[in-house]
């Protein structure tokens, strides 16, 4: 992968799907196959190489807002029951306690409370997309967690506060999934798999919206085609919301949609 090198640019926001657990890195047939090659052409499709990442992943949640800082952020291998070799994956990315200080920073000149973890490593959401986006490992990553009292609303604003980055050749990325349930993911069947269907159809159609009426969209999540059914739990979804939010007035675009194991499931860019 080569990253174009040129004067600072604005990034865009990007929405990426991170997959089953460690799942590009197993014998998996060609399951996740498209899922892996969207990913791995992410990095080239940038105006030119980001300063830093700036990642929500729907794998930490936290009481208050937490901005990790480690300068040399560990891997936390959050996922359960899978081969060995999958536990010693490495990705030696550096993070950046300057970036996280400007997080900090941005959000308390907002009134958002906001407290750094120098210890706190990656999580799956984070290492097992960018070890195919940015497999050089050489653009610092600072991960936010994902606030539990937050709503779309609430996630909207993280982005929207943190939008000047952008200016500062910082790329914002949010990670989760368009689908998450996780009692029907792996269980293809035509009712959970047509409800997925509608539910894509609705966000794609939301996001490529003008901009006001995506937030309001957004907003509104709840009431989309089985959007509970899809999301009993929002945290893998909210991480969309924060995309959206750093986007302001920029179009949005599905550039990566495929059916896995029946379900459909999405990414997203902005800008």
């Amino acid at each position: 992968m080569t990253l174009k090198d040129q004067d600072t640019m604005r990034q865009p926001v990007l929405f990426l799907p991170h997959g089953g657990g460690p799942c590009f890195f197993m014998e998996w047939g060609t399951t996740w196959d498209r899922m892996a090659a969207y990913l791995r052409s992410v990095g080239s499709s940038l105006p030119c190489r980001p300063e830093a990442i700036v990642v929500m992943s729907g794998h930490w949640e936290t009481s208050d807002m937490v901005v990790g800082s480690a300068a040399h952020p560990s891997l936390i291998y959050d996922y359960y029951g899978f081969p060995p070799h999958t536990y010693q994956l490495e990705y030696p990315v550096p993070g950046s306690p300057t970036v996280a200080g400007k997080i900090r920073n941005l959000l308390r000149t907002r009134g958002v409370a906001c407290t750094e973890n120098a210890t706190r490593g990656l999580d799956h959401g984070v290492f097992i997309p960018f070890m195919l986006a940015f497999p050089d490992a050489d653009i610092p990553v600072v991960e936010i967690s994902l606030p539990e009292s937050l709503d779309a609303a609430g996630v909207l604003k993280l982005g929207e506060i943190l939008a000047p980055l952008r200016d500062e050749n910082i790329l914002i990325v949010g990670t989760g999934m368009t689908y998450h349930n996780m009692r029907h993911l792996m269980r293809p069947d035509g009712v959970s798999d047509a409800q997925s269907v509608a539910f894509d159809t609705w966000l794609q159609q939301a996001i490529e919206a003008p901009p006001a009426r995506r937030t309001q969209s957004l907003l509104d999540w709840e009431h989309a085609p089985f959007a509970r059914e899809c999301h009993p739990q929002p945290e893998h979804l909210l991480p969309l919301m924060f995309a959206a939010g750093a986007a302001g007035t920029d179009a949005g675009h599905r550039d990566y949609n495929d059916i896995v194991m029946g379900k459909a499931l999405s990414g997203f860019r902005f800008g």
